[in-house]
């Protein structure tokens, strides 16, 4: 113990770093984390929380036009003031800035506002300091990434958006993933004209595509869709940044925004001339342990490029800090992770997609229901909900759940828990529904279709 400074170095500040050193520091290893930027990674700075935040800001809109048809007389045209959501929102970020400063200092945990750098496998340089350490963990996330075309200087990317002084007039959005939705939904909410350009044949690649076709539906009610179409180049035109397209169309909007992906955040980092093994991507190789091809460099979270969620970060560093400093927990598991996409309509899911389960040979059974909420038959608003269970015929265990509409996530929340069970679609025909709710259509799901 004597020949190292520390016994747990941490270099990143995110969800899975901070969970990492807390669960370390707890277990009696000496400990400190360094962040360069903000404490709470992408997901409270620049990512979910703040996401979510403009994500109820724009839901408003819709809420003060459904309310009519339930007697409300409210101003046909209500005013919206940018600047003051995001003087709100910056104060909540740095409120939970502090929350974290907190409670890694509270945990004792020594936390270091400085870039680290890996110089070999047990010594990290930070701040000026060279530190001896017996184990380092990389847990620096993600960092957004943009295609390589004449202009590209002229988008903003996702962190960007949080710091937009001005909401435009008109928008176009590049990507086709959780983000490019997102901020299509965001963006319409807010009365932006938002175009949403995708290259792909779909959207959302990965999810089951019949929820994906109807979204796409939805989304086209507020946004313009352009999907096979990829941007060759961006201008400056006046006002406007004019973006072309491959048929030479060109698109005008006052901002264009690359939602194209994030990439692991390791430039730099020392990784690679420490002897540890990177992807082509920039990502961390690592085992099933969290470590890397160095035995004292660990990797949790979105560097490691698995799955780029943050309770999936947190689960990965809570792991690694057990297995490193007091009794191993459980292995990680990917299997059942659920997820959301806070788009409008919301979109979760959990377990497979019915493409995955037939991939897998399995013989299936799926039950479908699609249909107009309580909410929208005096709102008068031309929204469906669709609900959907993938289950094995043979066990008839439930497989996968995934739902499209209004409070698909906290309805599917609970859903996780009853396929990390194991339910069978038994134990969902026998569970009585509340009603009336959205979340009864899937215990009274009784014809497979």
């Amino acid at each position: 113990m004597t020949a190292f400074d520390l016994d747990f170095f941490v270099i990143g500040g995110g969800s899975g770093g901070v969970r990492a050193a807390r669960t370390a520091a707890a277990l009696g290893a000496r400990t400190a984390l360094a962040e360069e930027r903000y404490l709470g990674g992408t997901c409270v700075n620049v990512g979910c929380v703040p996401k979510k935040l403009f994500s109820y800001a724009a839901h408003y809109a819709r809420d003060f036009q459904d309310a009519r048809g339930y007697g409300w007389q409210t101003d046909a045209n209500p005013g919206f003031d940018w600047p003051t959501l995001m003087q709100r929102k910056n104060a909540e970020i740095g409120r939970l800035n502090g929350i974290y400063g907190n409670l890694l200092r509270n945990a004792g945990v020594r936390v270091i506002e400085a870039r680290a750098r890996v110089v070999d496998a047990h010594t990290v340089e930070v701040g000026g300091e060279v530190l001896r350490c017996r184990e380092i963990l990389i847990a620096t996330g993600g960092w957004p990434s943009a295609p390589d075309v004449p202009g590209s200087n002229l988008a903003l990317n996702s962190n960007d958006v949080f710091a937009l002084p001005r909401l435009p007039a008109s928008i176009v959005i590049v990507g086709g993933g959780y983000i490019a939705v997102e901020f299509a939904g965001i963006f319409a909410g807010l009365g932006v004209k938002t175009t949403l350009v995708h290259r792909g044949a779909t959207l959302l690649r990965g999810f089951d595509s019949e929820v994906v076709v109807h979204f796409q539906n939805e989304l086209r009610q507020y946004a313009e869709l352009r999907l096979e179409s990829q941007v060759k180049a961006l201008r400056r035109a006046g006002e406007h940044t004019l973006v072309t397209l491959p048929d030479g169309a060109e698109i005008a909007a006052e901002q264009v925004l690359f939602a194209t992906g994030r990439m692991p955040n390791t430039a730099g980092l020392g990784l690679e001339e420490a002897g540890v093994q990177l992807a082509a991507n920039g990502a961390v190789l690592v085992d099933k342990r969290f470590t890397t091809s160095v035995p004292s460099i660990h990797a949790v979270g979105d560097v490691i490029d698995r799955v780029a969620l943050t309770p999936v970060a947190l689960a990965e560093g809570q792991i690694l800090a057990h297995r490193l400093f007091g009794t191993p927990a459980r292995e990680m598991s990917y299997d059942n992770v659920p997820t959301a996409v806070f788009c409008h309509p919301e979109i979760a899911t959990v377990g497979l997609s019915e493409e995955q389960a037939r991939a897998g040979g399995r013989a299936i059974k799926v039950f479908r229901s699609r249909f107009t909420p309580l909410r929208h038959t005096l709102s008068g608003r031309a929204e469906k909900a669709f609900l959907k269970l993938v289950v094995d015929a043979e066990s008839d265990k439930v497989l996968g759940a995934h739902m499209l509409g209004e409070g698909a996530a906290e309805i599917i929340q609970g859903l996780a828990i009853a396929l990390t069970m194991g339910a069978t679609k038994a134990d969902f025909d026998r569970t009585l529904g509340i009603h009336p709710s959205t979340a009864e259509e899937f215990v009274t799901l009784r014809t497979p279709s």
